[in-house]
């Protein structure tokens, strides 16, 4: 795996733009870039076919969880198909794996073995040491994997806070000694909860270790906006400019902008499958920088509201797009109405229909992000964005 940054927002600004190469290929995954949130292999809804449709390179990165597979083919029967690559009939896909469970069943703070970590899976809660999840990455044979951690909410003590910092830099060095690359294609986990302290202080130690990049976790876990601003500035100052850095669970259009802001290169989420569960379609702007810069100016003309809930009478007879200027499948074949009709007589095909548009949509939001970083317009494409959001918030309120 190599790395390369290829621009820094001028005027003390750290967002960044760069290229993340996997193997021997010339071509590059750009960053700031959206790992494709999978359960089990594939995004929800999404076929390999339907995937295919997705902009390239932009729909390549998967992240997909080790432990999920648990419970399936055993993990030598896996290896024995080619990994997860010839499992999944993705061949040409960058495959992320990393452990990570939800929110709701995050365990209490003294649930943590100090031998392994704790997961959900099918049949309860399971505990897995670093021997059984190295068994795991190599038999899968992921592109890049982040090491086990030990992931806090935010109104955790300093005490347990610090355990988490312990627990999870000895599980990252057993996860290296057990690795045949030695770390070569690993990504070192971040953790540390709210504490400002020991958030910088595992990005310190994390960084001595032999990794290619880092993923910082914990976050969406009961954290202020100022909170999260202050900590995620805090570790990216603490970490080497040369690696990729990745972030859990922000998912939102303004988080995604916050971490753009502070740095971070790669995002991992559930927020499109949130919206695709809820019946909701993504419809913001999301290509300001191509069709709305005129003489280093953005046009803040025009409506901006992030999702519609297709759910909602309105769009019984709404014949029109879900976005005009969309070139998704969805867009391009169907209507609000018939969508509105899918969902409401529980037909599967509108999570189909509405997961193809909102990854469509968000894939394209990150390009124009990159956009914005490349003409060293980013900090103001991120202000009129969030201008135009709370815009539109006070319009609903009044």
């Amino acid at each position: 795996m190599r790395f390369v940054v290829t621009k820094v927002c001028s005027g003390g600004g750290k967002a960044r733009a760069g290229a993340l190469h996997i193997g021997g290929g010339g071509t590059g995954i750009e960053t700031p870039a959206l790992l494709l949130s999978t359960r089990k292999g594939l995004p929800a809804f999404l076929s390999c076919d339907l995937l295919a449709s997705l902009p390239l390179p932009d729909s390549l990165l998967l992240h997909v969880c080790p432990t999920h597979f648990i419970e399936g083919p055993p993990a030598k029967t896996i290896s024995a198909i080619g990994g997860l690559h010839g499992m999944l009939g993705l061949p040409d896909h960058i495959l992320v794996a990393a452990a990570s469970d939800s929110i709701e069943s995050l365990p209490s703070s003294d649930a943590a073995n100090k031998f392994g970590a704790s997961f959900e899976t099918p049949s309860g809660r399971r505990l897995v040491k670093p021997s059984d999840y190295m068994e795991l990455i190599s038999c899968m044979k992921p592109n890049i994997w982040a090491s086990l951690a030990d992931e806090v909410p935010a109104w955790v003590n300093e005490k347990r806070n610090k355990v988490s910092v312990d627990r999870s830099l000895r599980w990252l060095d057993a996860c290296i000694a057990l690795d045949v690359a030695s770390g070569a294609n690993s990504f070192g986990v971040i953790v540390g909860g709210s504490s400002l302290e020991q958030r910088k202080l595992c990005a310190t130690e994390v960084s001595k270790r032999n990794v290619s990049g880092f993923w910082i976790a914990g976050f969406g876990l009961g954290e202020s906006i100022e909170e999260r601003c202050s900590l995620l500035n805090a570790v990216t100052d603490c970490l080497p400019p040369e690696k990729p850095r990745l972030v859990s669970r922000l998912g939102l259009p303004e988080e995604v902008l916050e971490g753009v802001a502070a740095g971070i290169d790669l995002f991992d989420s559930t927020y499109i499958y949130q919206l695709t569960m809820g019946g909701f379609a993504l419809i913001f702007p999301v290509d300001m920088v191509e069709r709305e810069m005129q003489n280093g100016i953005l046009n803040t003309s025009g409506g901006d509201s992030t999702k519609i809930n297709l759910r909602a009478t309105t769009y019984r007879k709404d014949m029109s797009r879900l976005v005009d200027s969309c070139n998704c499948f969805t867009c391009q074949n169907h209507t609000r109405a018939y969508l509105n009709h899918l969902l409401n007589v529980h037909e599967m095909l509108a999570q189909i229909l509405l997961e193809i548009h909102n990854t469509h949509h968000y894939l394209r939001f990150f390009h124009s992000i990159r956009e914005a970083i490349k003409v060293g317009e980013f900090d103001l494409f991120r202000q009129e964005f969030v201008k135009k959001r709370r815009a539109h918030f006070t319009a609903i309120a009044i």
